[in-house]
């Protein structure tokens, strides 16, 4: 495997995923559903894909970012962070495990980018690449979304 430290990144990624779902356990496979996509970065990385690997790289942890941002995830990350940094005991082990996601998230993102631009800046498959690793991740993050909208329970409303 030519870059571990992507690889390394991508099993760290999964391994954060994985202890989410056992933390939420009531959303275990929507967790175990996150940590796929790494799984398969680090098979492209094997088999000499490198080109989708860095794109996907990029693109699903800053997809992941956007949707923690907008579920307030992230929000409670930094409340739990600042904990941490006032030497006081975390009280919500998601949060704190999801600002450890969003660190290596922002690592996976920038190791990618910076391979990218060394091996395939300027050869003219840019686009092409970027326009199917995009349509790769919206799909898997819009089945990942409607997964999570299904299992919240719905409330009748009176009419």
């Amino acid at each position: 495997m030519v870059h571990r430290g992507i690889a390394t990144l991508a099993s760290a990624l999964m391994v954060c995923f994985l202890l989410l779902s056992h933390a939420d356990p009531e959303f275990f496979l929507l967790h175990l559903y996150e940590s796929l996509i790494y799984l398969a970065i680090i098979l492209m990385l094997f088999y000499f894909e490198d080109r989708w690997a860095y794109m996907i790289g990029m693109l699903a942890p800053a997809v992941w970012l956007l949707l923690a941002y907008t579920a307030g995830l992230l929000g409670g990350a930094a409340g739990q962070i600042s904990r941490l940094l006032q030497a006081q005991r975390p009280t919500n082990q998601v949060s704190v495990l999801a600002a450890i996601t969003a660190l290596l998230a922002v690592l996976m993102i920038a190791f990618c980018a910076y391979w990218w631009k060394r091996e395939f800046a300027g050869l003219g498959k840019g686009r092409t690449t970027l326009l199917v690793s995009l349509s790769v991740v919206v799909a898997y993050y819009a089945i990942l979304v409607m997964w999570f909208w299904r299992m919240i329970p719905q409330v009748p409303t009176r009419g």
